[in-house]
């Protein structure tokens, strides 16, 4: 399990030529770390009385930041799992009719749950990049950049979950499915875009 791990050994993996972990397990960490800055906010506002006003609504925030970095954190994982499903699908025999039959729909079988992990990152993202506005709107503005940089990571998170889902759409034959979650995913795009450019004035603003 990479998150049980040392990061430099996450870190070392990667560079490697291993095929995993590779983009996808990057960018759910990407979005994890995001997650991580938001509870950082929001605990640096937890019980501060200058904040008194907004004690409940932070330490929703608090819960809500933790449940989906906990959610990213396993999809890391996940998506190396994934990965190597469709690796092993794809060496799969293919001399006779009925064996390249059976590679095929193990192939695509394995490129739907190898889509919906990515899919999965994205929508995290997303909600990461909700949760930064928050923490930047209510939390303590000593640590506003912090919550500059959690959208940040959720965006990258979000975009680079995009590609993870695009590149193994263009092999999937259910074409219903692959418009349905393309088309979700340029939804998530645009509202993690919307979030980041506002959770940026609102950080600039209140940095001065």
């Amino acid at each position: 399990m990479y998150m049980d791990g040392p990061i430099l050994q996450f870190m070392d993996k990667l560079a490697s030529g291993s095929p995993e972990p590779g983009g996808g397990a990057a960018c759910a960490l990407a979005s994890a770390i995001g997650a991580a800055l938001v509870s950082m906010v929001a605990n640096l506002t937890v019980g501060k009385e200058k904040y008194s006003d907004v004690q409940d609504r932070i330490a929703g925030l608090l819960e809500s930041a933790e449940s989906v970095r906990r959610n990213l954190q396993e999809l890391v994982q996940k998506d190396t799992e994934v990965y190597g499903v469709l690796s092993k699908a794809f060496k799969m025999p293919r001399e006779t009719g009925e064996e390249k039959s059976s590679r095929k729909k193990a192939i695509q079988e394995a490129l739907l749950d190898a889509t919906m992990v990515p899919y999965q990152i994205a929508e995290n993202a997303l909600e990461v990049a909700r949760l930064s506005e928050l923490a930047a709107e209510i939390g303590n503005v000593n640590a506003v950049s912090d919550a500059g940089v959690a959208v940040l990571l959720a965006d990258a998170g979000a975009q680079s979950a995009a590609l993870n889902v695009k590149i193994n759409l263009a092999s999937i034959e259910d074409k219903a499915f692959a418009d349905e979650k393309w088309s979700a995913i340029e939804d998530i795009l645009s509202n993690t875009a919307g979030l980041k450019n506002r959770v940026l004035k609102t950080t600039y603003e209140k940095l001065g």
